[in-house]
């Protein structure tokens, strides 16, 4: 009896980079989120600080894995190599995925447990930012704006680190959260979004070769301010700093001269997120100012600008075109995808009342189920429009 070759069953779900990186962000953004809320209101018990929750979860399960999907993505295009091997990726993802499982079980069960899911997480990490410093070393392109993807993607790493430490009990909190928000979130996302937006819009402006530079110097000043400000004379520095840096992201945007009120949806969705990140820092200042003069906290108002207004209008505009373009679509919004973009901007107005909430003691806390139930609310939609597709290839 003749043998005969078994053809390998085709899967949809691992077929593209992008796929299970972003169905995995997807599913840990409705999580960690509805997790963090419910313990912040008491409900349930965590072995974790309710803070360093929040933002671990969110830094490095939710937008490092939407990182993942879209740089895999991307990366060998700018640098000109061939597409990432799929047992590569499939590994990662479900080493991502592992990771992500024990790490939420230990925050429930005992910190040894937690610790284990967080090493899981950073040993990802590693791999994934060797992998794309791989694609520039063996690219015939040496892009220089993947070359600034790389040193923010080894701030990632360092950030980890230092939460790997606060999980031990070392007194790192505040460094660990600015450089892994500042240095890895922000500044990752900025590196991306200068060199894609004036491209997706066609942008006639020469390029500023020494903006990102630039702006760089920018941030590790703005880092290195925010981890000791609690002194009065460096809190006065961070104000003019944030003014500068405003001014400066804000005078550059506007000399791409974007088509701002003539573009379809798909596109105006990443000016907005854009135009968020001079305004946060603005915001920062003004909020700085208050606290100096009043002593009024405003409970981390300009950073939900910078997450929710920058990062997360940008990773689901930017992710939804990966998502349609990659699908063999057009990528352009349609009605539902065009309200997703705005219900993200009324995300950031409530939360912002929250932090105006708290500063001036309004004691209007259901401001908080508003905002933290829209977030829920934005990725459960944006999971049901597309959570299929990239499972079972389907259209949209």
């Amino acid at each position: 009896m003749e043998s005969q070759t078994q053809t390998p069953k085709y899967n949809h779900f691992l077929s593209q980079v992008h796929q299970p990186f972003f169905l995995l962000t997807m599913i840990n953004a409705l999580l960690v989120m509805l997790i963090f809320a419910l313990n912040y209101k008491g409900i349930l018990d965590l072995q974790i600080e309710t803070l360093n929750f929040h933002i671990y979860t969110l830094i490095f399960m939710v937008f490092t894995n939407a990182f993942s999907g879209f740089l895999f993505t991307t990366l060998p295009k700018f640098c000109q190599t061939p597409f990432i091997d799929q047992k590569f990726y499939s590994k990662l993802f479900y080493v991502s995925s592992i990771g992500s499982v024990i790490f939420l079980a230990g925050a429930f069960i005992n910190n040894f447990l937690m610790l284990a899911g967080m090493l899981i997480l950073f040993i990802s990490q590693i791999y994934t930012v060797l992998k794309l410093k791989e694609i520039f070393d063996i690219g015939l392109n040496k892009d220089v704006d993947a070359c600034w993807i790389l040193k923010a993607q080894y701030f990632g790493l360092f950030g980890h680190l230092l939460f790997l430490g606060v999980g031990l009990g070392l007194n790192v909190q505040n460094i660990a959260i600015n450089i892994s928000f500042y240095m890895y979130l922000i500044f990752l996302t900025f590196s991306v979004i200068q060199r894609m937006v004036p491209m997706f819009s066609n942008s006639t402006a020469s390029k500023n070769e020494k903006f990102v530079n630039i702006v760089f110097v920018f941030f590790i000043l703005k880092t290195v301010l925010s981890t000791f400000n609690n002194f009065t004379y460096i809190k006065i520095a961070e104000i003019f700093l944030d003014i500068l840096l405003g001014i400066y992201l804000l005078g550059e945007f506007l000399r791409w001269k974007l088509p701002l009120f003539n573009s379809p949806a798909i596109l105006w969705v990443l000016y907005l997120g854009l135009f968020w990140l001079p305004t946060a820092f603005f915001v920062n200042a003004f909020c700085l100012l208050l606290e100096l003069i009043f002593d009024i906290n405003f409970y981390f108002l300009s950073i939900h600008f910078m997450a929710i207004g920058f990062l997360t209008t940008i990773l689901i505009g930017f992710g939804t075109r990966v998502i349609l373009g990659h699908s063999g679509q057009i990528p352009q919004a349609d009605k539902i995808l065009t309200a997703v973009f705005w219900f993200i901007q009324i995300i950031v107005i409530l939360r912002t009342l929250f932090s105006i909430n708290v500063a001036l003691n309004f004691d209007l806390y259901f401001l908080f189920d508003l905002s933290f139930g829209a977030w829920l609310i934005l990725f459960l939609i944006w999971t049901g429009r597309y959570a299929k597709a990239l499972v079972f290839e389907r259209k949209y």
